[in-house]
């Protein structure tokens, strides 16, 4: 069974340069502002969903 998407707060963290395409930007900037949290937050929250749900 899947978990839940939740957003939760930050923690230690590092630098790093991605790209991303502009539409998932948008996407992300829009979740971002209704969540009212930060982009980095987002997309941290999302890489963890997704590295947890990972099909072997």
């Amino acid at each position: 069974m899947e978990k839940p998407f939740r957003i939760e707060g930050k923690g230690e963290s590092s630098n790093k340069t991605v790209r991303l395409p502009n539409d998932l930007i948008c996407r992300l900037e829009t979740v971002a502002q209704e969540k009212n949290l930060s982009f980095s937050a987002i997309v941290i929250q999302c890489c963890e969903y997704a590295l947890e749900n990972l099909e072997e």
